[in-house]
This record gives structure tokens, sequence and C-alpha cells, in this order.
């Protein structure tokens, strides 16, 4: 990885805005600024003690640019861990590429997405799972997925992983220092003291690895999905519970040919609504695609809202026999899957033929989503499957695909450990599943890494960061 050369980009959201930040990073950051900006103190950049923020003129020979103020950071003591040199300027985009032009005629190269990020990796300022923390912060748009970015940010699972690496490869060291006194049938490595580590180990990586689950939802949002027949109201439950017009409605049956998705927070965490296209039997080319489509994305979901029109059963266009008969179709289709059964248009019942309903269809939820009546208790309901436990205990959650493909192969290898141990195996058998451990915990921190694995992390970094 190249290091010895110097970087520039946009630090801040590109457009047009109040003011702009970019950012020059490398072993000559603060003398290929030096040049191009003119302190009011008078005192060359290069003098400026670091830390510190001084306000002055950018300008190309006599041409004054803006006026700006550049902050300056020295030797190892910046986000990349690198001389660095952040100008905040005018958030005009003509000024913001001016300046960059000039630092690219001053011999800067302009960054690639998520180098600032990677030198700081690389320069030791955080490990490699820190790294990726950085990306999903950016990226966080609700309570929950921010919480976990911020924790992963601090450490979160690495140094406990970390800790126990070390651990591992203390002991791995002993037994292969066995290797050397074989003649000689010494231990070096306590098998009692091993096993126990061996536990632990074993329990910290299936308690990670269990995270996955929920932590993979709360990052990327949870899917619902919102069924029923043709209109019944479910581009309206959508429309109420997001708060806005998101999806047409109509008297007219099959108005939703196709899926239809936006996200919310609710209590701090991001659900993603999919109002399907109503289920039922048609002739219709496009419709019928809609419907092909709907039983998709339920399958995708993890929360299905089954919505029914309840005046139609007033009016005895339909019996509570067929709703619990198409619930029946749901669940046996899609076992396991949360399912929240709601009827639409309560406002339209007395409150006796409320009370019958619920008596006759269990865990029955009555809403008005025209009148946004009962919507609020539907949200609170969501979130009663979701299991955020972990979450509010703050205990750590794994989100990244990465992280839990390489906790696998470690659990994979320990368990190895394990059973090898339990079967006598020899000190150098050992050793190799310890060592394969090993890796894998390495590459979640960055110990173990080469520039494939670094490129295609970074790749998805926004320029700037």
């Amino acid at each position: 990885m190249i290091l010895d050369d110097t970087i520039v980009a946009l630090a801040s959201a590109p457009g047009a805005g109040a003011i702009a930040v970019i950012r020059v990073s490398g072993p000559d950051a603060i003398e290929k600024t030096n040049p191009v900006f003119k302190a009011k103190n008078k005192v060359p950049l290069t003098q400026q003690p670091t830390h510190t923020l001084q306000l002055g003129h950018i300008v190309d020979q006599e041409r004054v640019i803006d006026e700006s103020l550049v902050s300056v950071f020295h030797g190892k003591r910046s986000y990349t861990g690198e001389p660095t040199v952040e100008i905040s300027c005018h958030g005009s985009p003509y000024i913001q590429q001016e300046i960059i032009n000039l630092m690219l005629k001053q011999g800067c190269r302009m960054a690639k997405p998520g180098e600032f990020t990677m030198r700081a990796f690389l320069n030791g300022k955080m490990d490699l799972s820190q790294a990726e923390a950085v990306a999903d912060l950016i990226a966080s748009d609700n309570a929950a997925s921010h919480q976990i970015a911020m924790q992963q940010m601090r450490g979160g699972f690495a140094s406990e992983l970390q800790q126990l690496r070390d651990e591992l490869l203390n002991f791995a060291s002993l037994i292969e220092l066995e290797l050397d006194f074989s003649e000689e049938d010494v231990e070096f490595a306590d098998r009692a003291e091993f096993q126990r580590l061996v536990n632990r180990i074993q329990k910290v990586l299936n308690k990670l690895i269990d995270s996955f689950a929920v932590g993979n939802v709360l990052k990327n949002g949870i899917p619902v999905a919102i069924v029923g027949e043709p209109n019944v109201g479910k581009s309206t439950l959508l429309n109420a519970l997001l708060n806005e017009d998101r999806a047409i409605v109509s008297d007219i049956a099959g108005t939703t040919r196709d899926t239809i998705e936006d996200e919310i927070a609710i209590g701090g965490v991001g659900f993603r609504f999919i109002d399907t296209a109503g289920i039922r039997e048609t002739t219709d080319t496009i419709e019928g695609l809609g419907i092909q489509k709907t039983f998709q994305k339920i399958e995708q979901a993890q929360v299905v809202l089954y919505l029914f029109d309840a005046s139609k059963i007033k009016n005895d266009q339909l019996s509570i026999k067929q709703v619990k008969t198409e619930i029946e179709k749901i669940k046996n289709r899609f076992p396991g899957k949360p399912l929240l059964i709601i009827a639409n248009k309560k406002d339209s019942l007395t409150q006796e033929e409320q009370t019958a309903y619920k008596k006759a269809i269990t865990d029955l939820h009555l809403i008005s989503a025209k009148e946004k009546l009962g919507v609020e208790t539907i949200q609170n309901r969501l979130l009663d499957f979701v299991n955020t436990g972990a979450l509010k205990s703050n205990d750590t959650i794994v989100t990244n695909s990465r992280h839990y493909e390489a906790l696998l192969k470690a659990q994979e290898e320990i368990n190895k450990v394990q059973e090898g141990m339990q079967m006598g195996l020899t000190g150098d058998l050992l050793a190799i599943d310890i060592r394969q451990a090993l890796y894998h915990f390495g590459e979640i921190t960055g110990q173990v890494s080469n520039d494939d694995i670094l490129g295609n992390i970074f790749a998805n970094f926004c320029i700037g960061k």
C-alpha cells in the first residue's frame, strides 16, 4: 500500500452548502498547503502549532479564491495518523473544485474512496473492524444502527476477540515449543487451563454468531410485508404508517400491481414496509405477476401483516370462516414467520361487532387506516417482534457479513481443537487447528489481511472518508 504520497479530497458532502471541508493528508500535507494559504497572522502554515485553527486566504498566486479556516495536525496526531490539513471553505461547488485543483497542482493526488480511513487503519489508529464501522456510522439512519456502529467504533467485540487471540497465541507458542522437546516428553502448556480457554472462546463465538441474526436486520431495516386481498386498505395502511401519501389509494381492486417499499424508524429501529399486490385469483397477466412477487416478498419479510376489510363481514360479503382460512394458508405456507392479523375499517363497526370479531379471531387488531385509528398499536406490536434486548443492554451485536463469515470459520477451527483434545491428539496436530483459528480472528481485526480484501472493504466508502 502506497503511503508516501499526499492525497486530497472533499471530506464533506458534495454540493452547495454553507461550508465545505477539504482534507489533505500525507507526509507533505502541510508543506504542500503552505504556499496557497496566507494566514492573517502572517505566520507560515509550516510554523503553526499542531491542532490549531488559522484564518486566512486560499490564493492561486495573486488571485484570492476564498477566505477560509485551516486546521493543522502534525505527525501521527490526526485522523489518518499522518500530517493532515483540513480547509474549511465556503460551500460553493466552484470554490471547492478550485481549491482541490490548486492542491493537485501542488503535487497532491486525488484520494480514492475510503483512503483516509484506510490510512488510519494502516497507521494503527484503528483496527479493521473499527474502520468498517466508520462506513456504517455514516450510513446509519436510525437510533439502532447508529448505536451498533458507535459500539463497533469504540472497539466493539474486536477488543474481546483480541484478548482471546492473545491468550490462544500464547498457548500455541507453548504447544509448538513442546515440539522442540518431543523426545523429552514435557508439557509446557497446561492442558486443563487450555481447555478452559477453549470453552471460553466457544462461548464467546456462539454468542457473537447468534447476534448476527438480530444485528443484520437492525442494520438494514426489518422487512415487513403488508398482505391481503385487493382493496382492503393495504396502501392506506402503508401511508398511515409512513405518515405520508406514498402509495396510490383507489376504490378499484388491483390498483397496486407491483410492490412499494419505504422505511421509517419506530422506537429507534428501522422498519422497511412492503405494500404488496392484493392476493386473489385473476386473469390479468400484469396483476398476476404482482401477486407472484407478493409471495416472494413475504418469503423475504421478517414480519407479515395480514389485512382484511372488517366491513365486508358486516355486509355479508365475507365470512369469518373465510378470513380464518386465509390466515391458515399464510401460516402453513410461511411457518414460523411472525404474523399480525389486522381488521381494517373499525370505524364502520359497532362496539358489539368489534368485540365479537375479537372473540372469533385470536390476536385480532382492529384499526381504521384511513382515520389512523389503532396504527400506533400496530407500531408497538411490531417492536415486540424485534429482539431489542441485546441492544437495550448494550451487548455486542455483529452486523458485518465479513465478520460473521470469519467467526463461523474460527468456530469451526476451535471445535476441531476441542475434538482433538478429547481424542488426545498430539501437540503438532492441535497446533495446526489453533493457527487456523488465530488466522480467522486476525481477519476481523486486520492483523491478517491483503490488498484485495482492503480494496474491497474501502471501495464501499465515500470519497473523502
